[in-house]
């Protein structure tokens, strides 16, 4: 496959990914959050196992590759979707968007602690610039350090792990499927969250199965199939053939789709807070991400 088409595949899974954010809202809204987030991820794993036994790529895993599998899904889908799923019910989908848009960041930040990229001044302002963004809306847009929302930090987090786990995603053994990896990783992490959600939440179940409005369970199943399932699975293959640089820097346009599809599903109001930390994130991964050097050191080489 052309990088022509892995870019575009990218593209949509973001823009996907986007209006996730505001599906996720509505769906923790109307249920217990970790253990809807639990059934969500397992069937988005389900499908995931569905759609790789008709290209007939199952197999059994070897140890070091269980032990990728393992941590990989503790960060990516118990850290990343507990994270994210309790700190929307705690703030807007528009915060929560945003918020998201520094994954990029935090992989790139990750990816200098943990692969040895080379770290520049031009990357260093990215960092800090991305940071400031953050801080807007966090701190500015919530009036003040003493109205900070728990569900801004939370989503933060949510940010932390999922860039931890594209740095594990990138290191996993060449001979394991990123779609295979993918599979395990849903399955196993839903597993672990509907343990915590049976902790948390008692009466999880009974919020789920006492659900009879059609149209939050084609939300359910929209964002499960559609985000979890096939955006994973391609974005994770995408990270084995392009790296997770190089991917990561689409992820730039995260929060746009999750602002337009608060603002058109949800009546969310943007402020002005929010569009300076915006803007201030977009400047911070286009710098931080590597993307501007890229650019530049492409420019130069076609003037050779």
């Amino acid at each position: 496959m052309g990088k022509v088409k892995i870019y575009l595949i990218i593209f949509l899974v973001v823009a996907a990914w986007g209006f996730n954010v505001t599906a996720t809202k509505i769906l923790v809204t109307n249920f217990t959050p970790v253990t809807m987030t639990a059934a969500r991820i397992f069937v988005a794993g389900v499908f995931v196992f569905i759609f790789l036994a008709l290209m007939k790529r199952i197999r059994r895993l070897t140890k070091r590759e269980w032990r990728t599998v393992i941590i990989a899904s503790l960060f990516s889908v118990v850290g990343h979707q507990y994270f994210l799923s309790v700190g929307l019910t705690e703030t807007t989908a528009s915060n929560g968007g945003m918020i998201l848009g520094t994954v990029p960041l935090m992989t790139a930040i990750m990816a200098v602690i943990f692969l040895g990229d080379r770290l520049t001044l031009v990357r260093v302002v990215g960092f800090l610039l991305g940071l400031i963004g953050v801080s807007f809306i966090v701190i500015v847009g919530n009036e003040g350090l003493s109205e900070v929302s728990i569900g801004d930090i939370h989503v933060f987090l949510s940010v932390l792990a999922q860039a931890i786990s594209f740095i594990i995603i990138a290191k996993a053994s060449p001979t394991l499927d990123p779609r295979l990896l993918t599979g395990y990783m849903l399955i196993i992490g839903s597993i672990g969250l509907f343990g915590i959600g049976l902790f948390l939440e008692p009466n999880g179940l009974d919020s789920l199965l006492g659900q009879s409005n059609i149209g939050i369970w084609a939300i359910f199943l929209a964002s499960a199939v559609i985000a979890t399932a096939l955006g994973h699975m391609f974005y994770n293959d995408s990270i084995g053939k392009v790296g997770p640089a190089a991917t990561a820097i689409f992820l730039n346009l995260n929060p746009f789709f999750a602002l337009i599809s608060a603002v058109l599903f949800l009546d969310e109001v943007i402020g002005i807070a929010q569009v300076l930390g915006f803007i201030l994130i977009l400047a911070g991964v286009f710098l931080g991400s590597g993307a501007y050097e890229e650019i530049r050191r492409k420019r130069r080489l076609k003037q050779v």
